[in-house]
């Protein structure tokens, strides 16, 4: 059993805007003892293969710092690749916000996503995905303040968490003690409509039954409920702009 929460509670989290004064959007996300870094950098250009098409793109990078872990890890720019983790999670990372964005509203312009692990104790790449979303919306809204497009090319909200079985028991959100033992490990991102954009599970003890698929499923539908209301509380009126255009136009904007 747990000490610190119940079986179907969240990690304490935090979400910081606006910590780097650079980036065109920010957001330090504290899950528990893991704390990623997560900027938005606006580019006016997109890669070779969209160009003329009149779409934007958005991507994300993923690192963790050498002292995020409990022994020292090697720089990959030392070793001079990337390792196949790091490629898995920004890859999840890109597309996963890519689902929520109009990418022809955007125009051709280029959003990076930088998540950058200060801490890991368990759900870095669910982290990163539900931080950097943040990011990503504190940019657009920039961009559309500067008149480049008049609405929010946001169709939903966006978060990510992770869930599993341990000790025979479901679990939301898996602290490292617990991902480390859990016989089913399943990652899960979902929009604010309870829609399902991708998911990474993992039967480590053996396989599970889809009504245990379906068990954590419905849990991991939960915590994400609870994180993207964290997010409406930390966007402010912004969140009035993501994916209801009545609400935005109730609110005095184009």
């Amino acid at each position: 059993m747990r000490e610190d929460r119940r079986w179907n509670e969240l990690r304490p989290t935090v979400l910081i805007r606006g910590w780097n004064k650079y980036a065109e959007g920010s957001v330090l996300i504290e899950v528990g003892d893991t704390r990623v870094a997560c900027t938005a950098t606006v580019e006016d250009k997109v890669p070779p293969f969209l160009r003329g098409g009149g779409s934007g793109w958005v991507t994300a990078e993923y690192g963790m710092l050498p002292r995020s872990t409990q022994q020292r890890k090697l720089r990959e720019a030392s070793r001079g690749r990337q390792d196949g983790r790091t490629m898995e999670i920004q890859r999840l990372v890109g597309r996963s916000l890519r689902a929520v964005v109009d990418l022809v509203a955007m125009g051709e312009r280029s959003i990076f996503l930088d998540c950058d692990v200060l801490q890991a104790d368990g759900g870095t790449r669910t982290a990163s995905v539900t931080g950097a979303f943040l990011a990503l919306v504190d940019a657009l809204a920039g961009l559309r303040a500067r008149g480049a497009f008049s609405r929010l090319p946001v169709r939903d909200f966006l978060a990510a968490t992770s869930v599993g079985v341990v000790g025979g028991e479901p679990l939301l959100d898996l602290a490292y003690e617990e991902d480390s033992r859990a016989a089913v490990d399943l990652n899960v991102v979902m929009t604010g409509r309870g829609e399902l954009v991708e998911l990474q599970g993992t039967g480590e003890g053996g396989p599970f039954s889809r009504a245990r698929l379906g068990e954590l499923l419905d849990l991991a539908s939960k915590g994400i409920a609870d994180l993207v209301e964290l997010q409406r509380q930390a966007m402010g009126e912004l969140a009035s702009l993501i994916g209801d255009t009545d609400a935005a136009t109730a609110a005095g904007h184009p």
